[in-house]
């Protein structure tokens, strides 16, 4: 069986720390692939945020996810505090990758929970087509990779 590679940057600027809920647990009693790509998207949105920007209103465009890809390393349980580290990388002229690790602490030793990357492509809604990466993103990025 083949298995998802993800090469992940060496660098993450940006975390946030996001609490598993009773609803993230699914019926194994860890925390579900569904719970994942929620807890993703929180963090892309805080990260959004600290940039000063949503997906909605992205440096004057907006954002939509081109795909998903998540590695599963480990378990996460209900009352884990999954600290979320999240990289922006492989810019192009119409997107870039998010990446993203889940780690907790348990006993003592940090456990990483997944690995994950989206494909993010600006996008304007008006005219429902694909739009250029805003220089002002770039910018960020430069200021934040200094």
């Amino acid at each position: 069986m083949a298995r998802v590679k993800i090469d992940m940057p060496a660098v993450f600027r940006f975390s946030t720390v996001i609490p598993v809920r009773i609803t993230d647990v699914n019926y194994g009693g860890h925390l579900g692939n569904d719970a994942i790509v929620s807890i993703l998207h929180e963090s892309r949105m805080q990260y959004l945020g600290s940039l000063g920007c949503t997906e909605l209103d992205f440096f004057g465009t907006s954002l939509i996810m081109a795909d998903l890809a998540v590695m599963y390393k480990g378990e996460g349980f209900y009352g884990d505090a999954l600290t979320v580290e999240v990289a922006a990388d492989e810019l192009s002229s119409l997107g870039y990758d998010l990446y993203y690790r889940l780690s907790t602490t348990r006993d003592g030793k940090q456990i990483i929970v997944a690995e994950a990357k989206t494909g993010m492509v600006c996008f304007d809604y008006k005219t429902r087509k694909v739009a250029r990466l805003p220089e002002l993103f770039k910018q960020q990025i430069d200021n934040t990779t200094a």
